[in-house]
């Protein structure tokens, strides 16, 4: 069963002082209606559909999607997981969390077990056992995490919220009985008769241990190392007929043992897990699974940061940074990862992206807009540093196959898709355009740019806008021109280096070459032959 069906259904008793409710989220931000929403449109075209793949990869039973789908509005709330994700980060607190999220695992394992089972006392058994693990594991977390240095307000309202719950009436009386009971459990002893097919079941009167007397009797015959003709049992979690039917039995004899056993798990069916300790189970794993994903980046030297977040100013900047989706795939393939820097201060608004084909300027279109939504969910970003805006939604008009569906041109439908954006666009979002409008001729690629990008300023839109379109660069006081360079020497070399440099007139040409195969290389190809 997933974590989050446990959640809904369990009980606390705490004392109402206790102000904590979410590693996640603070008063500044509810997170009380995260369950449903939709993957963000923007996903495919910045990779995070892929980053998101790999980091919930083996972590299915938390259900985190959701938190991933949905980015903070407010500085407040963004402070709030920095400050959570530096307690995590110290080496102590980190170990604490883990180890009570494999005990907290090993509970949700014990419970799924004794679903599947069939006979009534072993399922039981198996239920009393996540009970005793979930106890154990709350008391011990409580005390590791008292002896952690904390200075979130996250963690340090966790920690006083687990010395109050510990300390409340339902949790030590859940305690007392979990271990009473254990400890009866473990007290019943019993004999087994077998004659022939009839097997009988006695209490246990201190008869000897037969088989302890067989082996002594039988030790003086042997000579060396002898092949061991002993039966062995194999281990199954479900008994056979034989096993449940003994052990009915058994229960006959200890009617008193067995009924508290039955009336302990009708009382305290999937009613023990307090709810706060369930949602932080799940919610830690939000920040366990960003930071194991970035850790072998990180060992490989790239940096990541805490970025400086505003909800107003459009002063954005970042430094060493890269695109994680593409970075990861790299430090697995032991390849190089290219850094590229930005900013933009007023009245700069646009960045316009030239140069030559696949010379990393989607990649850092892509960078622009995975480090803004990666900042507003609070997360540490790709880069040695950065600051940015948070913003209310995050747009993106990628290049598109035509869709036969739509009965539409290729140009037509760019037309309508980014008529749809600039329609729901405010002063607070961030669009990134890439390649946009390349289907058509430079002249009307120029004009229909030119008009898009009119009422990109007028809305007062961050954006990035990768384009063939030279002119588009220098519109206005708002746009900044940058360049994907190439080896001075060697212009059929990519750097993948994005700077901040006037257009050169060559990418449209560049552009042309490649569709009709007059490129160096393509010629040089062709002269060989």
């Amino acid at each position: 069963m997933p974590l989050a069906a446990l959640v809904d259904r369990p009980l606390r008793e705490v004392s109402p002082t206790v102000s904590f409710d979410s590693i996640l989220f603070d008063d500044a931000e509810d997170g009380s209606e995260i369950e449903t929403p939709a993957e963000p449109s923007c996903f495919g075209d910045l990779h995070l559909d892929q980053i998101l793949a790999s980091l919930t990869a083996g972590r299915e039973e938390y259900e985190l999607m959701p938190f991933f789908y949905r980015p903070l509005h407010e500085v407040e709330a963004i402070r709030y997981r920095h400050h959570v994700l530096h307690d995590i980060e110290q080496e102590g607190v980190l170990e604490s969390v883990r180890r009570f999220a494999q005990g907290m695992h090993q509970m949700r394992a014990h419970l799924a077990r004794a679903r599947k089972l069939y006979y009534q006392y072993q399922k039981q058994r198996w239920f009393l056992e996540a009970v005793a693990v979930y106890c154990d594991e709350v008391r011990s977390f409580r005390e590791r995490l008292a002896m952690q240095d904390l200075g979130s307000r996250g963690f340090m309202g966790l920690r006083d919220y687990l010395a109050s719950y510990t300390e409340s009436q339902s949790f030590t009386a859940l305690v007392a009985q979990t271990v009473a009971l254990t400890d009866k459990l473990g007290r019943v002893r019993y004999a087994i008769h077998i004659k022939g097919n009839h097997v009988r079941v006695s209490k246990y009167e201190g008869e000897p241990d037969i088989s302890a007397r067989v082996e002594q009797t039988f030790a003086k015959f042997k000579q060396g190392a002898v092949k061991d003709y002993r039966l062995k049992f194999r281990e199954h979690a479900e008994m056979n007929h034989v096993e449940a039917q003994i052990l009915d039995l058994v229960a006959l004899l200890h009617p008193e043992t067995f009924a508290e056993l039955d009336a302990f798990c009708t009382t305290h069916s999937h009613r023990y897990l307090d709810d706060t300790i369930g949602r932080f189970d799940r919610e830690v794993q939000f920040y366990l699974a960003y930071l194991e994903y970035i850790e072998p980046l990180r060992s490989s030297g790239l940096a990541f940061s805490y970025p400086r977040v505003s909800e107003r100013s459009k002063e954005v900047c970042a430094s060493d940074a890269f695109d994680l989706a593409l970075a990861s795939k790299l430090v697995r393939e032991d390849g190089p990862v290219v850094c590229n820097d930005f900013y933009l201060t007023d009245p700069e608004r646009i960045l316009v992206v030239t140069g030559p084909n696949q010379g990393g300027k989607t990649t850092f279109a892509r960078m622009f807009g995975q480090l803004h939504y990666l900042a507003s969910l609070g997360l540490p970003v790709p880069g040695s540093d950065a600051e940015v805006v948070l913003p209310d939604r995050l747009f993106t008009h990628f290049e598109r196959e035509e869709d036969l569906q739509t009965l539409r041109g290729k140009f037509e439908d760019e037309l309508v898709r980014i008529h749809e954006i600039l329609e729901q666009a405010t002063g607070d979002s961030i669009l990134i355009m890439n390649e946009s409008f390349g289907s058509t001729t430079l002249r009307d690629a120029l004009l229909v740019g030119a008009e898009v990008m009119k009422q990109i300023i007028e809305l007062d839109v961050l954006c990035v806008f990768v384009t063939f379109v030279d002119e588009l660069a220098s519109l206005s006081e708002s746009t900044v021109s940058m360049m994907s360079t190439v080896v001075p020497d060697d212009p059929a070399v990519r750097t993948y280096h994005v700077v901040r440099r006037s257009a050169d007139g060559l990418a449209y040409a560049a552009a042309i070459a490649e569709k009709y195969a007059l490129t160096y290389e393509s010629l040089r190809r062709r002269v060989a032959r």
